[in-house]
């Protein structure tokens, strides 16, 4: 009986290794409908608008259930704003996500479709031309979204996604031109390469 209890325990992490894939997943795409009580200038509308964001993911994913890495970064984010008075910007993410997909074997040769949720941190930076009000804030956020994954041989394949972010928690500026918390939000769409082994 423990020598079968023994051989059970053995054998279970292995099977449970050779059913798991690695991914990396280098990524361009956009942030859209973005938004932003952060700094003292008029900001708000260059979040808004389209940025391109470009970053890498890599996950550890099961026949069903994956854990994922996400890294993305948005050049620009917050624009020039109204008065043309930032110089430059930026907006760093990086999460740790749970990714839920398809049973493999059912979408071996079609997309697989899956959702993916999590949390991390965002960075906003900002600067000014005169260097008077520059952002540097990092704050907790969260992540939600989902996607499909296609592939186009053995080991090389692309994947379609679309994932909401939101820092979570923020506190008032004294200083802000809002009376409202501190919060950065966006969508981002992107399609990534996906590397598997």
């Amino acid at each position: 009986m423990r020598i079968g209890l023994l051989m059970l325990a053995l054998l279970v992490p292995c099977s449970a290794r050779a059913s798991n894939e690695w991914q990396i997943r280098p990524f361009v795409g956009v942030t859209f409908h973005g938004g932003t009580t952060l700094g003292n200038l008029d900001l708000a509308g260059g979040a808004g608008d389209p940025h391109i964001v470009a970053g890498i993911g890599g996950a550890l994913l099961g026949d069903v259930i994956g854990l994922e890495a996400d890294f993305g970064h948005v050049p620009g984010f917050f624009g020039p704003g109204a008065l043309h008075l930032v110089s430059q910007s930026g907006v760093t993410t990086f999460t740790g996500n749970v990714v839920i997909g398809i049973p493999r074997h059912m979408t071996t040769y079609t997309l697989r479709p899956y959702v993916v949720g999590g949390f991390g941190l965002v960075h906003a930076s900002i600067d000014d031309l005169n260097d008077v009000f520059p952002v540097r804030k990092t704050l907790p956020a969260i992540d939600v979204g989902g996607g499909a994954t296609g592939f186009l041989s053995n080991r090389i394949g692309l994947s379609w996604e679309l994932r909401y972010f939101r820092s979570v928690g923020g506190s008032v500026d004294p200083l802000a031109i809002s009376p409202l918390p501190e919060q950065l939000s966006f969508w981002r769409a992107s399609m990534a390469l996906v590397i598997r082994y």
